[in-house]
């Protein structure tokens, strides 16, 4: 069997490393090409990485490289058209993945498609659900909500779990939490850096006359960004004494601190998978933010508050987003009572997430479909 695989960013090319190794455990003899991140491309050479490029955030930067994805989508179609594979594999990557399952379902009708991490069509437009069930065949979803959506249209559906389950009990050591630690999260990417960090930058520098207990740390996903956000802070006027600035130290920190400020995304996941208590934040270009309004159907954009149906961690979302508003979240947080409600709050919205196992589960469904 041939199968064609398509994840977008540096998440999505982590958990199609995992279904790829399932995949193969169970069918030595698949070949599989597509597009990817590092983690895939090592594992399997014939999917490209392109990650760094697939890796924008929001409306406005997507149209700033609107010919690049449209260049992108044309020619990953003609290969699959001209190529044929028994199955096209989709793994999160909605804007792009949505796009070309429309263009494979009509230029290669014999290919089937799956989609692993389910589009939160839920969140933005719940009418694109019957478009989504016409040119599928599998969807595979990572919360137990997804599944009644998409089989009410006449999609075949799985819950297979959430991946990162699996991932961050590997990786868990919940020995080592410090008082007074503060992890400062503002992202993976350096756009998201660019906006958050500074902000960070405040809150250590307000922090440090009225909570000089507290001590601050932020791990970088590699040396360069970890060397750009030390110059952010020399320009800010904080010292690098205030905040330890380590690449590498990411889930190593999530045991380690007492609170936290997490940007949106799927690091809030895996603050509450490490137990954690945090806040979320979150910027973005103001164009962005009405279009957002605009369209985004749910109250919250934190899962752990979508699982609850409830705020269990305070969402601060762009004018809320200010130093100010952190350190009296960072106060509440480290008060014992209220550190331990929220933790047993945390406990029970990501107990939903399933128990492991998610990519050995997606990988048999879609076996299954041959």
């Amino acid at each position: 069997m041939k199968f064609f695989v398509v994840a977008g960013e540096k998440s999505g090319d982590k958990q199609g490393a995992l279904l790829v190794r399932e995949l193969l455990s169970r069918c030595p003899e698949l070949e599989i090409q597509g597009l990817g991140g590092r983690q895939m491309h090592e594992l399997v050479p014939e999917i490209e990485d392109w990650a760094d490029a697939a890796g924008v955030i929001g409306f406005v930067d997507v149209l700033r490289n609107i010919r690049f994805f449209a260049r992108k989508l044309k020619e990953t179609t003609q290969r699959i058209a001209e190529e044929k594979p028994d199955c096209l594999l989709l793994i999160d990557y909605p804007g792009f993945n949505q796009r070309l399952a429309e263009r494979v379902k009509k230029a290669s009708p014999t290919t089937k498609i799956a989609y692993f991490i389910a589009p939160m069509v839920w969140a933005w437009h719940r009418g694109r659900i019957p478009k989504l069930a016409r040119t599928l065949d599998l969807m595979l979803c990572t919360f137990p909500f997804e599944k009644p959506l998409f089989e009410a249209a006449g999609l075949r559906t799985e819950f297979v779990g959430h991946p990162l389950v699996e991932d961050i009990l590997a990786k868990r050591n919940p020995n080592v939490r410090e008082k007074n630690l503060i992890g400062l999260f503002p992202g993976s990417r350096r756009r998201e850096i660019e906006r958050h960090f500074p902000i960070f930058l405040k809150v250590v520098a307000e922090a440090h006359t009225l909570h000089p207990e507290w001590k601050f740390m932020t791990s970088a996903s590699n040396d360069q960004l970890a060397d750009s956000m030390r110059r952010m802070a020399d320009r800010a006027g904080v010292p690098q004494s205030a905040v330890n600035i380590t690449p590498g130290l990411y889930h190593d920190l999530m045991d380690r601190a007492e609170a936290a400020l997490v940007t949106s995304g799927t690091a809030t996941m895996e603050a509450a998978l490490h137990e954690l208590p945090f806040a979320l934040v979150y910027r973005v270009a103001p164009l962005t933010y009405l279009l957002g309004r605009m369209l985004v159907d749910i109250q919250w954009i934190g899962m752990v508050n979508i699982l609850a149906n409830r705020t269990v961690t305070t969402e601060l979302i762009q004018n809320d987003f200010t130093a100010e508003n952190c350190v009296i979240e960072l106060e509440t947080l480290t008060d014992p009572h209220e550190r331990a409600r929220v933790l047993a709050d945390m406990r029970d919205s990501v107990a939903k997430l399933g128990h492991g196992g998610a990519a050995a589960k997606a990988a048999d469904a879609i076996l299954s479909l041959f």
